[in-house]
């Protein structure tokens, strides 16, 4: 268990260094210069020409990427060239409301997934069948930011019910925090849950169809029993891929919800930083979403040894 930890771990850092080469190296193809922007109508050549020097930029492309990942290996992602603030402390004051959106999207995908997509797998063929089916379809195909759109125009600006944008602290007030979470994750959580909800009876019905099922059957256990006892958990490993799938593809910031109901995210982040040509923000933001992305990976791979004792960790 431990040597196969210490190659996975041994393997996302290698994925890491290549995403940071490729960051690095798309985001100076970037047009635009950071500095003149930073700067605004305040631009003075002389306050220009100091500030490309103390960022590097007036350095090899070679040098400024040997430069800024000996940092980054200490922790030092740099400093915002528009705000001034490090990197880390960007990254870290988003995270809040990025793991908030994450993980209650992930929590209505699962709660509409599993039953929906369970039944649905058990009476294949039936109406019920068909209805979840085709809304599933429905879910999948509708735009995020048209769902986010509506969402907005019936609960905030016609019932009254919720806020229409913004965020507050769950330090500050709970309630409101709550409140202004609840349509940002139903437009991410229901796009998901429709995603979920056909791998889920596709897993389940591959389970169904499986000869220990028969013989489970021929033992005389009840439907319940069989589908409790021996369906679901055979049929939890594909499931687990893509809910690992969508949780890093959540955590990385979803860029349209974000910018839709103003959710201070990593997501908007990383847009910002591209708008104002923040080298140092958009490179952070890249690696947060490469690095979250891994760890879920690796988080799921340890779980299938636990959903499934025919897998070894070797």
């Amino acid at each position: 268990m431990l040597r196969w930890l210490a190659v996975r771990v041994g393997s996302m850092l290698v994925a890491m260094l290549g995403v940071t080469v490729a960051v690095f190296a798309l985001v100076h193809l970037i047009p635009g210069d950071p500095i003149r922007n930073s700067l605004g109508t305040r631009f003075n050549q002389e306050i220009y020409d100091r500030k490309r020097a103390e960022s590097g930029l007036d350095q090899p492309l070679v040098e400024q990427f040997v430069r800024w990942l000996g940092r980054a290996v200490r922790g030092d992602l740099g400093e915002s060239f528009r705000s001034n603030r490090t990197v880390t402390s960007l990254v870290v004051e988003r995270l809040p409301a990025t793991l908030s959106l994450a993980f209650a999207a992930l929590a209505i995908a699962l709660l509409i997934a599993i039953p929906v997509g369970i039944i649905s797998a058990v009476r294949a063929g039936s109406k019920l069948d068909y209805a979840a089916t085709a809304a599933s379809q429905v879910g999948v195909s509708v735009p995020e930011f048209w769902a986010a759109i509506m969402y907005i125009l019936l609960f905030a600006l016609t019932l009254s019910w919720l806020p229409p944008a913004g965020y507050v602290s769950p330090f500050e007030s709970p309630l409101e925090w709550a409140r202004h979470l609840v349509l940002p994750a139903l437009t991410v959580g229901l796009v998901s849950g429709s995603i979920l909800t056909r791998f889920v009876r596709s897993a389940v019905l591959e389970a169904l169809n499986q000869d220990y099922v028969r013989t489970a059957q021929a033992k005389g256990l009840s439907s319940r029993q069989i589908v409790t006892g021996h369906v679901l958990p055979n049929a939890a490993i594909p499931i687990l891929t893509v809910v690992g799938l969508q949780l890093g593809f959540m955590l990385g910031g979803v860029v349209v919800v974000e910018v839709i109901f103003a959710w201070p995210g990593i997501g908007r982040l990383a847009l910002t930083a591209v708008e104002d040509r923040d080298y140092a923000v958009l490179q952070g933001a890249v690696l947060y979403l490469a690095f979250t992305f891994l760890l879920v990976n690796l988080l799921v791979d340890v779980l299938y040894a636990i959903a499934d004792p025919r897998v070894r960790l070797r």
